[in-house]
């Protein structure tokens, strides 16, 4: 039976619900993971330090597709929790086409000055050539990044999480298969990772926006619109703590690959790109579940059903805190073998990134808060409070003590400054979840 908005929601339920999502997000991480494994393994160091110096660039771009994304998200399932279905449709395909018209902007632009901006991002003499021509293909390909990360916002919102999953599922085959062939037949190196990603990204985001314009009953689709400004201004607004969110980490990890290439250069970025493509995976389930709760908060809070708004957060808050303790858990036991598969031609390579790994891993027992108290207050349309932690958390705490840390514990400092950043912003969450629970009423 399908699971809708408005129902009841009990632990099985809520985690029904939110697991497409949470699979959607893994699923859309492990594009980053399977370039790394065959870049680092068919192409050498050097390429995997290039791709982890041009990855972030692509975050920063996508954010937009983010903001939009998940602040539109808020207020079309509001919108839906008022009762207004077509007016919902309406700002539904105002937002995609808006996604879509930005996105290409952003392909065009990358592609033109793809060296300043690889020049940007750190790339040094050595790893240019490598930057630029992954850079070129994957920046090139914004357009569709964008429209997958706004759909599987969408999707939720329209009750179809499992279509959500089912694209994005697709998506990742499609860029495992071409990263074989392209890497490893055909020898096309770094640009052939940036192309089967590209083309993973193709699925999640052109398919869908075929399917949203097939006539459907009940659920969102693409029409005709018009332009609703005010509209427009309150989800980027809301959304703007994903925009922060996700351009704040992607600065951050262009301040760790500077540091890191002025303390030790590229082995140090080639060790950090190994820590990103697992927080990747273990960072979206978070993502994922606070993506998939969110439709379910706005739509009560739309509704006024305050002992429902209640409810579900009082579960989302005992899941968050028992997955924390499990990621803690699997990551400091897995971090050898993780890092073998990535580095293991090198042994120095590889003892450096297992120390590293198992300092990092210590911020899963606070990230998850932080990042669920944002999307809490995204989706209950407070755009502010939500990118203010975004902000505090993702850039000034981790920007900050990535400068700071070092100068006190050496390399080791820029490894725990992720888990000192994380407690801070989780401390900071929780404040703003106490401090609002009259406002809102969810406790």
């Amino acid at each position: 039976m399908q699971i809708k908005l408005s129902d009841h929601f009990t632990y099985r339920k809520l985690l029904r619900f939110t697991l497409p999502s949470i699979v959607m997000m893994v699923v859309s991480s492990i594009y980053s993971v399977v370039d790394g494994l065959f870049v680092s393994n068919l192409v050498g160091e050097l390429a995997l330090s290039a791709v982890n110096i041009m990855f972030p660039v692509s975050m920063i771009l996508a954010s937009f597709g983010f903001m939009l994304g998940t602040g539109g998200g808020a207020i079309v399932a509001r919108t839906m929790g008022e009762g207004k279905q077509e007016l919902a449709n309406r700002y539904f395909s105002m937002i995609i086409y808006c996604v879509l018209g930005l996105g290409l902007v952003f392909s065009i632009f990358s592609v033109v000055f793809i060296e300043p901006i690889a020049h940007l991002a750190g790339a040094s003499d050595l790893l240019m050539e490598d930057c630029i021509a992954y850079g070129r293909v994957l920046l090139g390909g914004s357009v569709v990044f964008m429209l997958q990360v706004s759909f599987q916002v969408f999707f939720v919102v329209a009750e179809q999480p499992q279509k959500g999953l089912f694209f994005s599922l697709c998506s990742g085959l499609t860029n495992m298969v071409l990263d074989y062939v392209l890497i490893g037949p055909l020898q096309m190196g770094v640009a052939g990772a940036a192309l089967a990603t590209v083309m993973g990204y193709a699925v999640g985001g052109l398919f869908p926006l075929f399917y949203f314009f097939r006539p459907t009953k009940g659920t969102l689709r693409l029409t005709r619109t018009q332009f609703y400004g005010r509209e427009l201004k309150n989800a980027c607004l809301n959304g703007s703590s994903e925009l922060m969110s996700n351009l704040s980490s992607s600065i951050v990890s262009v301040l760790y690959n500077l540091q890191l290439m002025r303390m030790i250069g590229e082995s140090g970025v080639a060790a950090y790109s190994v820590m990103m493509y697992v927080d990747f995976a273990f960072v979206a389930a978070f993502l994922g579940f606070s993506m998939g709760s969110g439709p379910i908060v706005s739509y009560h809070y739309g509704a006024a059903n305050h002992p429902e708004l209640q409810n579900v957060f009082r579960k989302s808050m005992v899941i968050i805190s028992i997955s924390s303790l499990v990621m803690v858990t699997a990551s400091e036991l897995l971090s050898r073998p993780l890092s073998m598969a990535f580095v293991g031609y090198s042994p120095e390579l590889l003892e450096m990134t297992v120390h590293g790994f198992r300092l990092f891993a210590l911020s899963y027992l606070f990230c998850g808060f932080g990042i669920y108290g944002s999307a809490f207050f995204t989706a209950l349309c407070n755009g502010a409070i939500s990118a203010l932690l975004s902000f505090l958390r993702s850039f000034l705490f981790r920007g900050g003590l990535v400068l700071l840390m070092p100068l006190v514990l050496d390399l080791d400092g820029i490894w725990l400054a992720v888990v000192a950043a994380d407690g801070l912003g989780a401390l900071v969450a929780i404040a703003f979840l106490i401090g609002k629970r009259k406002k809102y009423h969810y406790l």
